[in-house]
């Protein structure tokens, strides 16, 4: 089964939905670790950066984001690690992915047509031909 699941998460309710998907996999595998990652694009840091107090005030502002994902996954008793990555969303993720073994890699998708996801991309898609690992895409 699935032992090591990387969770790529943004916040979104598709994100939230990811991670009921990625705590039902885990816990059907005994001392299974699922670990999240949040990837911080560099406009969005610079932001943070500039209107944090601190470093301390940056991190708890950061985590604030993701806490009923945590208490979901403290509720389930499942083992994680939260992790802040910074760079372009879809690349960063596969690198990280392709760095590391995982059984299983849990994205949400974000739900573009098919025109939109042509002239955007989406991070989801960027990640299924990238990525070495098998995928799981919740919508």
């Amino acid at each position: 089964m699935y032992s090591t699941i990387l969770l790529a998460i943004d916040g979104s309710k598709n994100s939230l939905r990811a991670t009921t998907e990625a705590v039902k996999l885990a816990s059907l595998q005994e001392n299974a670790v699922i670990t999240v990652v949040h990837v911080l694009d560099i406009t969005q840091t610079k932001y943070d950066v500039l209107h944090a107090q601190g470093k301390a005030d940056l991190e708890l502002t950061r985590r604030k984001k993701f806490v009923s994902m945590e208490e979901y996954l403290q509720s389930n008793n499942i083992a994680y690690k939260l992790l802040f990555l910074h760079g372009e969303p879809g690349p960063t993720i596969v690198e990280y992915a392709n760095q590391n073994s995982f059984d299983l890699l849990v994205i949400g998708s974000r739900g573009l047509n098919s025109l939109q996801e042509m002239v955007l991309g989406s991070v989801s898609h960027k990640v299924i031909k990238r990525v070495k690992c098998p995928v799981l895409v919740v919508k």
